[in-house]
């Protein structure tokens, strides 16, 4: 037997940490921020624990609480006061998300990003105006073309409010190129696009939905959302917000997707970002409560896989909790 190779000469405690290949650090990650209009005061989520919403006079605090762990960067959902069809609170100058990126950014030095949908804003919980027929026939849901000038008004109106990246997350068709020629031509050359570019109809999605309010009325999103069997596909889709002038890819979720964020990391130069999902929050938190699992020993672990797999930056709820102990 040769042992001339030996591999466990490079584990020890010693040197274990020089020969690491991947790294953790608290600028991985962006916190999720979620801001409520109809409240004047913080509200747990049950299904993810350590989260709340926040009210507008708050949104400040929520954020440099955040600033204080190391991460430097949050993502703004809002839930607004009114919701309609359309989803206009989305765009509306004084909307939740408006609002409270003009205090965050006057107030902090948290780089601000922004969701650019429309779920939270309709009264039917879709991503989009509704084709004629729905919900009647739910076979029928978003019409793509009609929504793209909604989330242009979108992205404008939260780049006019001072949010340094958009990110939309609606997977329309076109949606890439249709804010980037808004922005421009609103003067918002300099704002990047960090696009959901592969964004999967995902059971993962659960806990988010109550967070957010943004659970659809009636059918789902599969007529928009990707088929969660589809590898190639995913490459089409990053392929077309590369071609529409996306500055970042996101891969979301992310954990039951490495194979997708690795393939996006091989394949594109472009900062690759990995959306580490609610669900995937939640089960770890609930595997823990039972004392089945270390709950900060598999967070970390998880982050550090989608990192391995080829995140630069990594989306999660476990943000604060992991930054502190790096």
């Amino acid at each position: 037997m040769d042992l001339t190779n030996r591999p466990r000469r490079l584990r020890g405690d010693g040197v274990r940490g020089l020969v690491s290949e991947t790294h953790l650090s608290p600028r991985d990650f962006i916190a999720p921020v979620f801001v409520d209009a109809t409240t004047d005061e913080r509200v747990p989520i049950e299904s993810m624990p350590g989260h709340e919403r926040v009210p507008i006079d708050e949104a400040v605090a929520r954020v440099e609480e955040v600033l204080e762990t190391g991460v430097e960067a949050v993502m703004l959902f809002g839930i607004p006061e009114s919701k309609d069809e359309r989803g206009s609170r989305a765009w509306a100058a004084d909307g939740v998300v408006q609002e409270v990126t003009r205090r965050i950014t006057d107030e902090t030095d948290a780089y601000v990003i922004t969701d650019v949908c429309l779920c939270e804003y309709t009264d039917h919980g879709h991503c989009g105006m509704l084709e004629d027929g729905a919900p009647e026939h739910c076979d029928q849901t978003v019409d793509n073309d009609a929504t793209l000038p909604l989330i242009q008004n979108v992205a404008t109106s939260h780049a006019r409010a001072g949010a340094d990246m958009v990110a939309p997350s609606g997977m329309m068709d076109g949606m890439v190129g249709a804010i980037r020629d808004a922005l421009d031509d609103d003067g918002h050359t300099n704002v990047p696009v960090m696009s959901y570019a592969a964004k999967f109809e995902s059971a993962f999605y659960g806990p988010f939905r109550d967070a957010a309010d943004g659970a659809p009325s009636f059918g789902n999103r599969r007529h928009y959302q990707m088929d969660p069997a589809n590898r190639r596909e995913a490459m089409r889709e990053v392929d077309l917000d590369v071609e529409q002038g996306a500055d970042v890819l996101m891969v979301k979720p992310a954990l039951p997707y490495l194979d997708i964020v690795s393939d996006v990391r091989q394949n594109y130069d472009h900062p690759v970002a990995a959306y580490n999902v609610s669900g995937e929050y939640a089960m770890l938190h609930a595997a823990a409560e039972k004392g089945w699992l270390d709950l900060d020993e598999v967070a970390h672990e998880s982050l550090l896989s989608i990192k391995r797999a080829g995140a630069d930056l990594i989306l999660t709820y476990f943000a604060e909790r992991i930054a502190e102990q790096l």
